[in-house]
């Protein structure tokens, strides 16, 4: 088994240093959320163990990853970004399938829906996406929820996994448990988590609506015999009020059913799957429960959001060519219905996202095996998409000109239909029995969200963006073609590894936010009379534009002693516009984090240190400020104790360092002692503790 290493960021982890005997090793990393549960086959790649992390922001531990940062819109409401590109650009899964979030603000992105503590491992794709893993722009991930394994006979054995953790800086406890039963044949489990917490502390003050609460629990059950098996997962999430100052809005409640159902065979040369999901959300937010409600009746804002999604994807596998050719086939299927409110008078609505409804149908083949002194993964997918938009509707308290919007809006065109195709190629070889080299090529598109498309009301709603801009949708926009060409080499000796990659990535028609029309400023359209009603002169329309990416990133260590390990990542990406000289928007920094771990046979202890650059390549049509540059120290401390415990103890941002992160958006909620458009600070000094067991 590789040796245990630590990789330093902001969050200190275990890993294990990857190994190039594994086909995937080039291709993923793996991280392992609950080392006590660590399979066979994941301890061979790059895992780390995040068990002792409190926070209820999954994305801040995946931020550990080289190319990897969190994205803040709140407590709860976290985007990841890869390389620049966050939201729906990014193929992120959960237990293998994409869906749906309810907002057209994304306050419920996908990690919303993926407290750490519940989670088994998170696959993360280096570099790109396989086109298996379905249609994505760029890189992506599939978190996976824990479950209990099959046993190796008929006796039916016991699992648990419990854990409680606390974080000072917002008087935060998170509480999990998962309990099953399992034999070679049969399993059956539960699991639930809720996490709570009040607004958080930044040097010495609190920020203001940034409380949270969430509560997540579910039920599966599995079959299996020789050649076949089935599996069923039921999970509810309950969010409750929880704050998100980068809006205008905070959440009051989303509600979220997922339903999941697998099946595979094998029959002959052939192995079979079918995976079946629906999931649906229905979200509320408003601008007056965590914030100073609207001095004016007439102000107060609630939005209601519904949405549902159901999919179907089967698969083929089986040996070709002296490698595994895997087809697929897939159809998906979603609802989005969006209407704004005014609690006070019940004749005031605008159903501005009206039951829109998407498809999308795909295929693809791939094949992974040896091809010359190569070995490679190959793939190509073509999907079929189609959307369509109800009549909107409008209130008899709603002035005249949002009305005449509708208006325009039901006389419009509302289908749309496309078809994409992409491709990818990611090979690799050794260079030797220490070395190892890979490359990346692909062509990959991402088609309209049903925001950027339909929107025909000027709203702050942006898919979280949070930039503070109204935006309104193009019916004619066309899908993003990105054309990818990547490449690093993975080192790995008995006492060091260095795992450094550049990246190249040209978009076409990339989707931005531009310029309503030419005369900007002057308020002369519907669109802007409206938009300066909602307190912004200055609309955006999203358009098609031309955009690059490129940059490098890695990770590295050194074995100092048998006890002693230093360890480190660094990234630097470069993102802007290819038409106009602009800058793409919030886009992080140049960072780099050292790290240095004591290990003993039962406990250890480090200490890190994080630097991050100033950002001053900044989005001008976005309006977007520069940031200083920081540094935050932090020291972690674990003891495997007895029967499977384990106490992880955490002490970040030792020197209360006052920051704010280039990503973290900026403050709307005017009961703060934090200045309406200033940077939302970073957490300061946070004790952490968390307590766990598993057997």
């Amino acid at each position: 088994m590789p040796r245990s290493i630590l990789l330093s960021t902001c969050f200190g982890v275990l890993a294990t240093a990857p190994a190039f005997a594994q086909d995937a090793a080039p291709l993923v990393d793996i991280i392992t959320i609950n080392a006590s549960r660590t399979s066979a086959e994941t301890t061979q790649l790059d895992q780390q163990d995040i068990a002792s992390q409190t926070t209820p922001d999954a994305t801040a531990v995946l931020a550990q990853l080289p190319g990897l940062n969190s994205v803040s819109n709140g407590a709860l409401s976290g985007q990841v970004q890869y390389r620049g590109l966050f939201g729906d650009r990014l193929n992120i899964r959960l237990n293998g399938r994409q869906f749906v979030s309810g907002g057209p603000n994304l306050m419920d992105p996908p990690m919303h829906y993926a407290p750490a503590s519940l989670l088994e491992q998170v696959i993360v794709d280096r570099g790109i996406s396989p086109v298996s893993a379905g249609p994505g722009l760029a890189g992506g991930m599939d978190a996976q929820f824990k479950s209990v394994d099959w046993s190796q006979d008929s006796t039916f054995s016991f699992s648990a996994d419990l854990s409680v953790g606390l974080q000072s800086v917002d008087e935060g406890w998170s509480r999990s448990a998962l309990l099953g039963t399992a034999n070679n044949q049969f399993r059956l489990y539960a699991f639930g988590a809720h996490e709570t917490g009040e607004d958080f502390s930044s040097g010495d003050f609190d920020i203001a609506g940034t409380q949270y609460e969430r509560l997540i629990y579910g039920l599966g059950a599995g079959l299996q015999s020789d050649d076949q098996s089935l599996s069923v997962q039921f999970r509810r999430n309950e969010t409750g009020p929880t704050g998100n100052p980068q809006f205008a809005m905070d959440i009051r409640f989303v509600d979220s059913d997922f339903i999941e159902v697998d099946y595979d065979r094998s029959q002959g040369a052939w192995t079979f799957g079918a995976r079946l999901s629906w999931n649906d959300v229905a979200h509320a937010m408003n601008n007056f429960s965590l914030r100073p409600a609207p001095g004016d009746m007439m102000r107060f804002r609630e939005t209601f959001a519904y949405a549902e999604h159901q999919a179907i994807a089967l698969t083929a596998s089986r040996d070709f060519a002296g490698g595994a050719l895997s087809l697929g086939l897939d159809h998906t299927r979603a609802t989005h219905d969006v209407t704004i409110t005014n609690p006070n008078n019940a004749d005031f609505f605008l159903n501005n996202l009206p039951d829109i409804e998407i498809q999308r149908t795909g295929a693809f083949v791939e094949w992974q095996g040896p091809l010359g002194q190569w070995d490679a993964e190959i793939g190509a997918r073509f999907d079929s998409h189609d959307a369509e938009a109800d009549t909107a509707s409008v209130g008899s308290a709603v002035p005249m000109m949002p009305a005449m919007l509708a208006m325009n809006f039901n006389m419009s065109d509302r289908a749309w239909d496309d078809v994409t195709t992409d491709f990818a190629a990611r090979i690799w070889r050794p260079l030797s029995d220490q070395a190892l080299l890979r490359v990346n090529l692909a062509r990959k598109t991402r088609v309209p969200t049903y925001l950027e498309r339909f929107a025909w009301l000027p709203t702050p709603a942006s898919a979280g963006l949070a930039d503070g801009n109204t935006y309104v949708g193009d019916i004619e926009l066309e899908a993003e073609t990105a054309w990818i060409v990547e490449a690093g080499i993975d080192f790995q000796n008995d006492t060091a590894y260095f795992r450094p990659s550049a990246f190249y990535r040209r978009v076409d028609d990339y989707i931005q936010g531009v310029a309503f029309d030419d005369t900007v400023g002057i308020v002369d359209t519907p669109v802007e009379m409206v938009s300066m009603m909602n307190g912004d002169m200055t609309p955006l329309r999203f358009a098609n534009v031309d955009a690059e990416l490129y940059g490098f990133d890695g990770d590295f260590g050194y074995q100092l002693s048998p006890s002693w390990q230093l360890d480190g990542r660094f990234e630097y990406v470069r993102a802007k516009r290819r038409d106009i000289s602009d800058n793409l928007y919030r886009v992080a920094p140049g960072n780099i984090g050292l790290g240095l771990t004591y290990q003993a046979e039962r406990w250890q202890a480090g200490l890190e240190t994080v630097w991050t650059a100033s950002q001053d390549e900044v989005s001008s049509t976005n309006s977007e400020q520069a940031s200083d540059s920081y540094c935050l120290w932090n020291f972690h401390a674990r003891l495997d104790g007895p029967a499977g415990s384990t106490l992880a103890v955490r002490m970040d941002n030792l020197f209360d360092e006052t920051y704010v992160p280039h990503l973290s958006g900026r403050n709307r909620n005017a009961g703060s002692q934090l200045a309406l458009g200033d940077g939302i600070p970073g957490a300061g000094r946070n004790f952490g503790l968390r307590l766990s067991w598993a057997r």
